[in-house]
């Protein structure tokens, strides 16, 4: 592993640097309270001690809204791919968001590559950071998520006046070039892994799960009768909160917009949500999910069993966001997750 020791100030002079080289986003605190990923003009307006953001990151790499492809109409249509992409580089990621992306980069490089978000994730450079507080809704504890790993270029971790920053990519070798940084020796990995031990203790003792993460997937797999889903979802609003703020959602729709002179075009993909009503509809009228308790169930049974087989692990990081912006209470995955452990 490469690492380096970089103080406070020094971070401060390479973000800085960075904001006059490009574009350059990270985690801001807005007068609600609240932490945002937002486009920084001043190293100032980064806050690294912040506890979970609104909305996660992966919205610079699938955007809710993009043009796939515009179309000129006639006797002889001509189509043209658009993909849309500018260099960036994202600070503040957290360990469960970093997971996420690296969930994100497997499901769209799998089968038929998604071409527009791989050539969008090419363009973007993430410098992480170890969590110093949690939400009261975060499990990433809970999760096996409290660590990463991979997908980052540059990784922090606060030591009090200065930051240990883990190298995991080249471009992270580059961003470190005219930064102030010094080789980290093996005390400053001890501290860093010390630091590390404390990161469980962050979440809240009632977030607690009442199983391993890794029972998890068994025990939806025979839970698909169970009666929670029916109970929880009476009071669902199928809003698609939930989604929208989920760091592993990925599902989006495709629509044709015309132009009023029809004589032009594009092709806009958006961001969908399994619990809206609408979302297993298709051509002939079917809908295969017109049931909320249905809806409702796939959305946990795609977090908890079917993306396992696909990608490996849990796409439920514990994050929490969903439980924070579900009005009747009833997305929380600790709640369902102990419930069907106590039945």
């Amino acid at each position: 592993m490469k690492a380096k020791i970089i103080t406070k100030k020094d971070l401060s002079d390479l973000v800085n640097s960075l904001i006059k080289e490009g574009n350059v986003t990270g985690v801001s605190e807005r007068e609600t309270g609240k932490f945002v990923f937002t486009k920084l003009s001043d190293a100032k307006e980064l806050r690294l001690d912040y506890d979970v953001t609104v909305n996660p990151p992966k919205k610079f790499i699938q955007p809710p809204k993009e043009t796939l492809l515009e179309f000129d109409l006639g006797r002889n249509p001509k189509p043209r791919a658009v993909v849309q992409t500018e260099e960036m580089t994202v600070i503040g990621v957290h360990p469960y968001d970093m997971r996420a992306i690296n969930q994100m980069d497997a499901v769209f490089e799998a089968d038929n590559k998604d071409t527009n978000y791989l050539e969008r994730r090419k363009k973007i450079s993430i410098i992480g950071v170890d969590p110093q507080s949690a939400s009261k809704w975060s499990f990433w504890s809970e999760m096996g998520t409290a660590t990463v790993d991979k997908g980052f270029d540059l990784w922090l971790t606060d030591m009090g006046d200065r930051y240990f920053v883990e190298i995991g990519s080249s471009k992270g070798e580059d961003i470190l070039k005219n930064a102030k940084a010094s080789a980290a020796i093996p005390a400053d990995l001890k501290q860093r892994d010390d630091i590390r031990k404390n990161l469980l203790s962050l979440c809240k003792p009632d977030r607690k799960l009442k199983a391993s993460y890794k029972n998890v997937p068994a025990l939806f797999k025979k839970s698909y009768e169970h009666k929670v889903w029916e109970e929880k979802a009476k009071t669902c609003y199928s809003c698609g909160s939930c989604n929208l703020v989920c760091p592993t959602c990925y599902c989006f729709d495709v629509r044709e917009d015309v132009d009023l002179s029809l004589t032009s075009g594009k092709r806009i993909r958006y961001w969908d949500g399994c619990q809206l009503e609408e979302f297993a509809s298709v051509g002939s009228g079917e809908n295969f999910r017109e049931e909320r308790n249905h809806r409702y169930r796939h959305r946990l049974l795609r977090k908890m069993d079917y993306m396992v087989d696909k990608v490996g692990e849990l796409a439920c990081v514990g994050c929490g966001r969903c439980s924070s912006v579900c009005l009747p209470d009833i997305a929380d995955p600790v709640k369902v997750i102990n419930e069907l452990v106590k039945s």
